[in-house]
């Protein structure tokens, strides 16, 4: 589209280098605390270490979540909503790394290297923390319970925010996170969730506080969360797919 200036100009034509509009494209950092390597032992007595992924992962993590969840042959065949949950996690994950998403936290759980669960989210604001997935790529461990858990330990213990932001593209997950903690929702449309603008199911810090932390620890059966070894960070610093 194409305006004719309503004054004399002595540049008709103007060039940014991409380092200028690279700013506007990002958004603008929040200042918070960073989640530390955090080890918990799980239901069957192993030690899994929850940190950060690296960027240099994010290669790693999508070629697990292409075998696993990306495969159009035949959608009637798909089950759970696998397809929907593995093709917006595969965008988050690009997002993270191409540095499209503000604020965002990728937390991986980690046995010997092997990435056996997969939580992230981003920050909306000071106050609002936005949970986006939750993945457990190795069965029988709890080891999903445990990462919800720990974003809302990060959200409510660490970052100090008022709000946790939840909505469910599974069955499942509605019933394990969003009815099973009787999460209250927004009144919808007014209030919508990124992902697809769904319904927004919330945790307050005093509901937290009050029922949901201990709620959450229960069903995941795990111990507490303690700060990790050197020797646990270094057991862990290659990842690895369980299936692989």
């Amino acid at each position: 589209m194409k305006i004719k200036p309503p004054c004399k100009v002595s540049q008709e034509t103007i060039t940014f280098n991409v380092e200028e509009l690279e700013p506007l494209l990002q958004g603008p950092a929040l200042d918070v605390e960073q989640w530390q390597p955090t080890a918990v032992k799980l239901q069957n007595g192993q030690t899994m270490l929850i940190r950060k992924a690296k960027l240099s992962e994010a290669q790693t993590l999508l070629k697990m979540i292409r075998t696993r969840f990306i495969n159009d042959d035949d959608l009637d065949q798909v089950k759970d909503f696998y397809d929907i949950v593995g093709a917006r996690v595969y965008a988050e994950i690009l997002g993270w790394y191409r540095q499209r998403l503000k604020d965002p936290y990728t937390f991986l759980g980690l046995i010997d290297g092997e990435v056996v669960a997969f939580g992230n989210g981003r920050l909306m604001n000071e106050d609002i923390n936005i949970s986006l997935h939750t993945m457990a790529f190795k069965r029988g461990l709890r080891a999903g319970a445990v990462m919800y858990y720990a974003k809302c330990h990060y959200c409510f213990e660490i970052l100090g925010q008022e709000e946790f932001w939840a909505t469910y593209e599974s069955y499942n997950g509605l019933k394990r996170w969003g009815l099973g903690m009787a999460k209250p929702s927004y009144p919808w449309p007014d209030v919508q969730h990124e992902l697809g603008g769904a319904k927004v199911f919330y945790l307050t810090r005093q509901y937290w506080d009050q029922r949901i932390k201990e709620y959450i620890s229960q069903m995941a059966g795990a111990g507490e969360f303690m700060p990790a070894s050197d020797e646990l960070i270094k057991a862990n610093e290659i990842i690895r797919d369980p299936d692989a």
